[in-house]
């Protein structure tokens, strides 16, 4: 992969033909045309304190859907207050190779590096998700980049990693995000090989993390240029940065959010070591590892990790069984399975609480990889991709998507049975749209049927078709 390309584009000065292009600043600009090109665009932000005589830091972020006006204002608010351009491409997608998507995206360099004044040290890549394991992986092969931050989404793949080539890895994870133990363990590897990294973790799930602390992902990459001599040292800057950590760290304990304020505090020790005197928080640290509660809550979140573990290969053999074998028989087994997560909810341990809406997205993540891996081939097997969805109607009832479906592709079979079993769960599940139902492919001859009709009356007050009676 590393002679796809290597895009040696940093310290670039302004192109004659891009000083005509006027940019406001303080808003995001969408759809620049990337120059030489008809089809590829970015989206662009200029924190309003911008100017053109001198370097500014960027972060490139990436959607994988090929989003970028809605990348960039995850980070709007936090570029502004720490002064940093944002730039994402609007062509880079999933359903592209991992080499495509790196042309499309060194075409965005350079077309920007031509444009704006950008600081050779300090550039940066982000995203969530699928976009967040993109942007991982871009120092590898697009020299200059500084530092990354992952968000829901542990690094890819440590084995290309390069101990010659380090760059400075923040994630960011929500405590019921079932990425949440995968990131703890990368964060332990990153360490031995010696990467700067930090993980920042806050209460959620597998979603955008709030904007604070995607405005403290990019404090560390200012108070980190700041210890490396790459930015001008700003005693107030880092005085102020510091106490509002400070601050945030005493309101964790305060509200006995003790193993995140021990995250916090470890991360914020590693941050500022090289800039001031850490010792009011070594303090807080050997106060907090001399708490009952804190040792209480930290031996429950070891246990259930590795509980978590286990659950998680369960999951993991029997998919893999069903798939091969067509096990429409242990559906039942699945649904139990459900049952049990459904009890931790309940659970008067946090830790287990987290666990079980980890373990409730896992298997989610994983039963939708495995559709897309069945999608993907040359030949879709439909009898495992009904089974998948099958699946999903039982680990994620609210998603009509997938009873529709069903529905359509056993139709289409004629096995009417199952259409119609399918058709009476989608409808106690609350779902209204009689409109997308009739319409719905290959039940042409399903939705004449009295059965039919029947359910849908049932439910809906109406059926299209009147039923008959001899």
């Amino acid at each position: 992969m590393r002679k796809i390309i290597l895009f040696l584009f940093l310290g670039v000065g302004l192109l004659g033909s891009s000083q005509q292009m006027t940019l406001k600043k303080g808003v995001v600009i969408d759809s620049i045309v990337v120059k030489d090109s008809i089809s590829e665009s970015y989206s662009l932000f200029l924190p309003t304190s911008f100017e053109m005589d001198r370097n500014w830091p960027i972060l490139f972020v990436f959607d994988m859907e090929g989003q970028g006006k809605r990348a960039i204002r995850m980070f709007k608010g936090a570029a502004e207050k720490h002064g940093y351009i944002l730039a994402a491409p609007n062509n880079v997608n999933d359903s592209l190779t991992t080499s495509q998507n790196i042309l499309i995206t060194g075409r965005m360099f350079n077309d920007i590096i031509g444009l704006l004044p950008i600081h050779k040290n300090r550039t940066y890549s982000a995203g969530f998700d699928s976009g967040a394991r993109f942007a991982s992986v871009l120092p590898i092969f697009v020299r200059g980049i500084a530092g990354v931050i992952s968000c829901g989404a542990v690094y890819p793949n440590m084995d290309i990693l390069d101990t010659n080539n380090l760059f400075h890895f923040i994630g960011i994870v929500g405590k019921e995000d079932y990425a949440y133990p995968e990131m703890l363990v990368g964060k332990s590897l990153m360490g031995r090989l010696k990467f700067p990294n930090q993980l920042l973790v806050f209460n959620g799930g597998h979603e955008w993390p709030d904007t604070k602390y995607l405005g403290k992902a990019l404090e560390i990459f200012t108070l980190s240029a700041m210890a490396k001599g790459q930015s001008e040292i700003d005693e107030v800057y880092i005085n102020d940065t510091y106490a509002q950590n400070l601050e945030e760290i005493n309101l964790l304990i305060r509200s006995n959010r003790l193993i995140q304020a021990d995250n916090l505090l470890d991360e914020v020790m590693s941050v500022y070591r090289v800039l001031k005197d850490t010792d009011s928080l070594k303090k807080i640290k050997r106060e907090l590892k001399k708490d009952k509660l804190f040792k209480t809550m930290t031996r429950n979140e070891n246990n259930t990790l590795l509980k978590e573990s286990f659950i998680k290969e369960d999951y993991v053999y029997y998919l893999e069984e069903d798939l091969a074998t067509y096990n429409y028989n242990n559906l039942g087994w699945w649904i139990y399975q459900m049952g049990e997560l459904k009890k931790y909810d309940n659970s008067k341990i946090e830790a287990e609480r987290e666990m079980g809406k980890r373990l409730l997205g896992y298997v989610n993540a994983l039963i939708e990889d495995n559709i897309d891996i069945v999608n993907s081939g040359s030949q879709v097997d439909q009898e495992v991709l009904s089974l998948l969805w099958m699946l999903k109607t039982i680990t994620d009832p609210l998603d009509h998507s997938y009873y529709l479906k069903i529905i359509s592709n056993s139709a289409r079979m004629e096995d009417y049975g199952t259409s119609l079993f399918y058709l009476e769960e989608l409808l106690k599940k609350g779902y209204t749209d009689k409109v997308e139902l009739y319409g719905l492919e290959n039940t042409a001859l399903l939705r004449i049927t009295p059965e039919f009709n029947d359910i849908v009356a049932k439910y809906l007050k109406d059926a299209r078709y009147e039923t008959i009676e001899e």
